[in-house]
């Protein structure tokens, strides 16, 4: 934290980045989700919102990913706005911005605006094409990032189109964790003899590259086609997929090694002398029908029963509503319920120092007095008192 300006308030205590300071600038998508990831981890996040209210139109007592943090009401095109902005950089370690490049160097806060006021500043930006390149200016979202980096064509069957993992793959793996950890990383590096603070660019296409990495490694070797469903990981090798059963739901099949491949047909009942042998990818779809065969006799939860307790690595497909009730979840407590809504916990686990969900999604502007006070604000920071009135 910036030694200069005071401690974090008390009541932000607990977790492994407990009195690091975090400014968010409004956004949707990733930014504000690896603002929340901060914020569970014990960082004072004070999102700065915009008037008329947030850009997703949703109840924001509902956007979960405003958890943790607190709000303050800025307009950043007035001056004051900005001057406010300014002053929380001073008071910051790290800083959170969504905007298209030049945007915020339009608003008068961009990185050299608020290094200036405090160069230990690590400044995150958050975009899916990048700060340079050919469609750096161009609007997008997250399916069109994985698009182009040959993730989204890894996902969907053979023969038919790939589908879209919801926002998860792009917006949050591809770019909020990647995010976190260059936040994360030049803090550390801010912080060392000698250290400044610098500007982190976050894109989306290079995050969800880098996933790809293994993959990459095996085509290169020989052991991955660039065609989807017809490899080890992506749905084509039959005893790694899913399988419909007799009532709609169905089940998850990862029995990679030989023998969890053996107890998997012996509790799925079937023997391996009457099947085609699995090291035969030309009698894949054989193998594959015998097996979804078998798995349509019976339904979801008599097949989840079946292979409790088995190593056999058979899992049931659940839904949103029905994870957080799954055994094993709800003896980690890997959901939690506050304020009335059940919701994922933080994660990662820290043994001496562990996240919380601590306050209920922020409301727009709800906290500029506790800030303006936390924060050791000058007098003539007083804008977004007048925007939340």
């Amino acid at each position: 934290m910036t030694a200069e300006h005071g401690t974090a308030r008390d009541t932000r205590e607990g977790g492994p980045l407990a009195g690091v300071r975090v400014v968010e600038l409004a956004g949707i998508g990733p930014g504000p989700f690896a603002a929340m990831l901060l914020a569970d981890l014990g960082a004072d996040v004070v999102r700065v919102d915009r008037p008329g209210g947030p850009l997703l139109g949703i109840d924001p007592a509902a956007d979960l990913t405003n958890r943790n943090k607190r709000s303050v009401v800025l307009d950043l095109k007035t001056q004051a706005g900005v001057a406010a902005v300014l002053d929380l950089a001073e008071r910051a370690d790290l800083l959170v911005e969504g905007n298209r490049p030049g945007v915020a160097e339009r608003l008068g806060v961009g990185p050299d605006e608020c290094l200036a006021r405090n160069p230990r500043l690590v400044y995150g930006r958050m975009t899916g094409w990048g700060q340079d390149g050919p469609l750096a200016p161009r609007a997008g979202h997250d399916l069109g990032y994985i698009a182009v980096t040959g993730a989204l064509g890894l996902a969907g069957p053979a023969g038919g189109p790939p589908y879209a993992p919801a926002n998860l793959l792009g917006d949050y793996a591809g770019g909020s964790l990647y995010l976190v950890i260059g936040l994360l990383a030049a803090l550390q590096h801010a912080r060392t003899p000698g250290g400044a603070g610098q500007v982190v660019d976050a894109a989306i296409v290079d995050g969800t590259s880098h996933l790809t990495t293994m993959i990459h490694g095996m085509m290169g070797a020989g052991s991955w086609q660039d065609a989807r469903g017809a490899n080890l990981l992506d749905g084509g090798a039959p005893f790694y997929g899913t399988y419909a059963t007799a009532d709609g739901g169905h089940m998850a099949v990862g029995a990679l090694e030989p023998a969890f491949y053996a107890e998997f047909l012996d509790r799925l009942g079937l023997s391996p002398d009457e099947l085609p042998p699995r090291e035969d990818p030309t009698r894949w779809a054989e193998l594959r029908e015998r097996i979804a065969a078998r798995f349509r006799t019976r339904t979801r939860d008599e097949w989840s029963e079946d292979f409790a307790g088995s190593d056999a690595c058979v899992a049931p497909v659940l839904s949103l509503t029905e994870a957080p009730r799954h055994p094993h979840l709800a003896a980690r407590g890997t959901f939690v319920e506050h304020d009335g809504r059940v919701q994922p916990a933080p994660a990662p686990r820290f043994s001496a120092t562990p996240g919380a969900v601590r306050t209920p999604p922020a409301r727009p502007g709800a906290h500029a007095a506790e800030v303006a006070r936390d924060w050791d604000l000058p007098a003539h920071a007083t804008p977004w008192k007048e925007a939340t009135a």
